[in-house]
């Protein structure tokens, strides 16, 4: 049990923190304080159903565009995309006093192959507190014969199967115009609520216990019924057993209460339920076709909405492949394992049921209504003009047809896919690596130009001013010499004029920076004129701003650059025309010596008499700062010999 799902696991205090997050009540959400804006979600998204905009920080997932397929929790490394969280609800119901039911999805072979006997398991639920516990498989038999009597009875018209939520969802939203083609047939898990209301009453709280997200959405359509008061996926149910310190080895055998299902409990298989209802599966004779998966299911469904004259079939569609690999699993692997681990548990099952009474129950509960209605929720966003779209690629640089390359590192299918989705305010341009690079090479590109025309022109001052380039280059020597002391220090140093452009860095600073610095640097020694704005984030140049604006230092801040943490000094040297900064890694041993966090700050109480005395900036002698400087480098030195003597 200790090989619990670590990455959406939720505690006690975490259930109120998550229904605080989560105020909307969405089923799937974002969690804004893990994500890293990989973009990984929207390009899992199969329906754009995640917006990504200039003005916000993060993608926000849009509630009404969502079918609650799961793609994009399985998708997002971080864990960054949540949902509904139940575990409070149900510890809630569970001590209230009421007849409480757990309904399980017989796709428990498939997930808890590490309890060894199914008859434990139920024992496992029992353990937490519930009255009776009801394999869904029954649930799955009614539905799947309520289906073959439609398909029996359809007269030339064509259905499609409404099991799974997902399904019904992108329906409802994105094919509208197939509502009609529904089964208005409910689910195995409504058709198992009914039983369990038809046995012990309408009081009875029933709770879904499965493999999938989106059956939590589907609970919401019966909430005013309450025939499902609760959904818990596999990986809450596990978080359960072990928060109430729940094996199967300190639990009895216990089986399911009947009805028992039949064939039922192949559902997990994408055909399964065709096999419970006896429904022809043959090439030759059946009239049933099943697709499941992602990109099978979006195609399916494109098919039978532009040819279902010609293919004269019934569809039957599952969003994940197959109930065994749901996201509400701890894993997605091993597909035909599980489907082995399956077949050998639905064997088991039918080989001990009591036919007869399984005939018996069948003819009792099929009297119930398990008819459905749907409606349709058109979330279509119109498709942009020509006009936009082309704008857009002109944005990203794929104005002609052969600079589409078609890499889909935006997550979409084509440039023009994604230009699109931009042009309906779904995406923005810096979702696309070609635009991004070659903004940054567009970039490298100005600076070198602009350092070839600065070449140009002191060459020429050079021949006209001779005696102001012998005093230029007597200012140049000192600010060389105090360059390079500048350099030596461990702590990063940048000089800024008041258009944020570098007059000055040390070795340091590139460190801190990065690698796109350095390949600037490369050009230009030193950054002198690049832009601090396209280094470092708009939450730590905005100081500098301030900084220049007001004439005020920022003394010792800390910020986060690229997953790491520094100390930030910044001060005016001229007024509203040039500042300084000194930039500590605060993980380097040498800013935790005492010494040396004296020194910095005793340059940076002097900060103005240091920078004023910068030959190159001003022209004049550098003595006092020159001094300062060799007396840090010094101690430095003194510091290494001691460490070398002391064997450290």
């Amino acid at each position: 049990m200790k090989r619990f799902l670590k990455r959406n696991s939720l505690n006690q205090e975490d259930d109120t923190n998550a229904l605080i997050m989560n105020a909307t009540d969405q089923v799937i959400y974002i969690n804004e304080e893990k994500c890293r804006n990989s973009y990984s979600c929207v390009r899992a998204c199969p329906v754009n159903a995640i917006e990504v905009r200039p003005e916000r920080n993060h993608p926000v997932i849009i509630a009404d565009r969502c079918i609650g397929c799961g793609l994009c929790f399985l998708a997002c490394s971080p864990g960054a995309i949540e949902f509904r969280n139940s575990l409070g609800a149900v510890r809630q119901l569970l001590g209230s006093g009421r007849k409480t039911a757990a309904l399980i999805a017989p796709s428990i072979a498939s997930e808890f192959d590490d309890i060894t006997d199914y008859r434990k398991f139920v024992g496992m639920i029992r353990k937490l507190g519930f009255d009776y516990v009801h394999e869904v498989s029954f649930g799955v038999d009614l539905v799947a014969f309520a289906y073959k009597k439609l398909f029996e009875e359809s007269s030339g018209k064509y259905y499609i199967t409404a099991n799974c939520p997902s399904i019904v969802e992108i329906i409802e939203k994105y094919n509208p115009g197939l509502v009609s083609n529904l089964a208005p047939i409910v689910s195995p898990m409504i058709a198992t609520a009914m039983v369990t209301r038809d046995l012990y009453g309408e009081e009875v709280a029933n709770v879904f216990i499965g493999p999938c997200i989106d059956t939590k959405a589907e609970a919401d359509i019966y909430k005013e019924k309450r025939l499902i008061e609760a959904v818990l996926t596999f990986i809450e149910i596990r978080q359960l057993f072990d928060e109430n310190e729940i094996q199967e080895k300190v639990v009895k055998m216990s089986e399911f209460d009947p009805p028992f299902g039949n064939w039922g409990a192949l559902y997990p298989y994408p055909a399964g339920i065709l096999q419970a209802a006896g429904i022809k599966r043959d090439l030759v004779s059946s009239h049933v076709i099943t697709a499941s998966g992602k990109e099978d299911i979006i195609e399916a469904i494109n098919d039978f909405n532009h040819h279902i004259d010609t293919i004269k079939h019934h569809f039957n569609l599952f969003f994940c492949p197959g109930c065994m690999l749901g996201p509400g699993m701890i894993r997605h692997d091993e597909r035909y394992r599980r489907r082995s681990l399956v077949k050998q548990y639905a064997e088991k099952r039918v080989e001990a049921l009591d036919k007869e009474q399984w005939n018996r129950n069948m003819e009792r509960w099929s009297r119930l209504d398990l008819s459905r209605t749907y409606a349709a929720n058109d979330q279509r966003i119109p498709e942009p003009s020509e006009e936009a779209v082309q704008e857009v690629l002109k944005i990203i640089g794929k104005d002609r047809r052969a600079d589409e390359i078609n890499c889909n590192a935006c997550g979409y299918g084509s440039c023009r896919e994604f230009a699109s989705t931009v042009a309906k305010g779904l995406a923005v341009p810096e979702m696309c690596h070609t635009y991004n690079l070659r903004n940054k090479q567009e970039y490298i590109e100005t600076l070198r130009q602009t350092n070839k025309k600065l070449s140009e022109t002191k060459k020429a001052l050079k021949e006209s001013e001779e005696q102001a380039m012998r005093e230029k280059d007597t200012a140049q020597n000192a600010s060389e010499t105090m360059n390079s002391m500048l350099d030596k220090l461990p702590n990063g140093v940048v000089i800024v004029d008041n258009d944020l452009k570098i007059l000055h860095s040390n070795e340091s600073f590139l460190n801190i920076i990065g690698e796109d610095a350095r390949s600037i640097a490369e050009i230009i020694p030193g950054l002198r004129g690049a832009d601090l704005k396209t280094l470092l984030p708009f939450n730590v140049y905005n100081i500098f701003s301030f900084v220049l604006r007001e004439n005020e230092s920022v003394i010792s801040r800390d910020v986060q650059l690229e997953n790491r943490m520094f100390n930030i000094s910044i001060f005016p040297i001229r007024q509203n025309r040039i500042a300084g900064a000194v930039i500590r890694d605060l993980f380097s041993p040498e800013v935790q010596r005492e010494e040396v966090i004296a020194r910095v700050s005793d340059v940076i109480d002097k900060n103005l008499e240091m920078v004023q005395k910068i030959g190159f900036l001003l022209g004049e002698g550098a003595s006092d700062t020159e001094k300062m400087l060799n007396s840090i480098v010094e101690s430095f030195r003194k510091q290494k010999e001691a460490d070398n003597k002391t064997g450290q």
